[in-house]
């Protein structure tokens, strides 16, 4: 128990038995003052709460199988951790997105040493994109791995950032339309080039490489117009192929293959040509804590991702301002109701969680939920 002191003389305080209710009673050894005091723990049950939702202890190993954590805890679940305004101008900055659910996404930026900020959607759409990418300052990189809408909202929020499109992805791309094993020679070749992308390091090496590429597609180009009847229609024979060679050649034309090797960026030092730093730093991550608690329900598997995201952006709030400052399930019904959005009117149902309807609110302002 902590020393207690007397409100009216600052003197201490000693224990003076106890009220009617049970509770502590003090008495000032001075003035004679007495006083009861209530300890609030709100913030070490939450780090508490925090502390198991990252980690992989299981509530059935917990002293009658975690009932009394549940109870302890169950009103933190209610929290939304959202991502501040970021000021800062980062050099590279990655994004990506997980999906907790068939219907929900959480698109994440990040560097290499912290998270910057994420977003709750319902697909990877460009309006769901410029909604993260408005809330970070832009920087001279951005590495993705080439999700639906990204190229149209970077394009509208940060103009002057290049795009490095994430190679082991183009490289898997390609894996999956000829296979690990290529049956035909124009796949063996096709393959072979993808693989050489994650090796090369210099502008020659870029250069030699997309230069033996045209020479692929202009070799084997009578091949892949070939034609077959199926089911009483002509298709292309080879569209598989058709298809790895027509993700090379839009990004080979939009200049996003190697940005990375650009003098200009370059001129600091070595810039990541790969999302490696998001996959494994972060999505692992946020994979591993939604594995070690199976059966969460979508909004909670959300909110998870939150605090994990949140607890690791570069000057995390302590416990107590998490509680002053972070908004409730029920601050977010009451902003629903200031900005007139109902659920009906978005095709959600009525109770919040159960669609995810995040989004929506996102867009009324640039910065709605700044926690500054």
């Amino acid at each position: 128990m902590k020393s207690v002191k007397c409100p009216c003389c600052g003197a201490a305080m000693k224990r003076n038995g106890k009220t009617g209710a049970g509770s502590q009673r003090w008495r000032c050894r001075d003035c004679g003052a007495s006083r009861t005091v209530r300890y609030d723990d709100e913030a070490a049950r939450l780090r508490e709460f925090v502390g198991w939702l990252l980690s992989k202890e299981s509530q059935r190993d917990m002293p009658g199988q975690g009932r009394a954590f549940r109870r302890r805890t169950a009103s933190f679940w209610s929290i939304w951790p959202i991502p501040e305004v970021v000021d800062e101008t980062h050099r590279v900055v990655f994004v990506d997105g997980i999906w907790v659910a068939r219907d929900a996404v959480v698109l994440i930026a990040c560097t290499e040493s912290h998270v910057l900020s994420w977003h709750l959607a319902r697909a990877e759409t460009s309006a769901a994109w410029r909604s993260l990418l408005s809330r970070v300052a832009p920087p001279d990189m951005v590495v993705s791995d080439g999700g639906g809408g990204f190229a149209k909202a970077v394009a509208a929020e940060w103009p002057r950032t290049r795009v490095q499109r994430c190679l082991f992805h183009v490289f898997c791309q390609v894996k999956r339309q000829t296979t690990t094993r290529p049956k035909l020679q124009a796949g063996v070749e096709l393959y072979a080039l993808a693989k050489e992308l994650l090796h090369i390091e210099t502008l020659r090496q870029a250069e030699w490489w997309a230069e033996r590429f045209l020479q692929w597609c202009d070799f084997w180009s009578d091949f892949l117009a070939q034609r077959s009847l199926v089911d009483g229609r002509l298709v292309y024979t080879h569209e598989r192929l058709r298809k790895a060679r027509r993700g090379i050649v839009s990004l080979v034309n939009a200049g996003t293959l190697f940005t990375y090797l650009d003098p200009a960026l370059s001129a600091e030092g070595p810039l990541p040509a790969t999302n490696n730093a998001i996959e494994g730093g972060v999505n692992a991550q946020l994979r591993s804590v939604l594995r070690n608690h199976r059966g969460l329900s979508t909004p909670k598997r959300v909110k998870a991702v939150f605090r994990w995201c949140y607890m690791h952006v570069e000057c995390p709030k302590d416990m107590p301002r998490t509680l002053r400052e972070m908004p409730t399930d029920s601050d977010i019904g009451l902003l629903r109701a200031e900005y007139g959005i109902d659920a009906e009117d978005v095709g959600a149902p009525k109770k919040w969680g159960e669609g995810i309807v995040w989004e929506e609110l996102h867009h009324k302002t640039r910065y709605p939920y700044s926690t500054e």
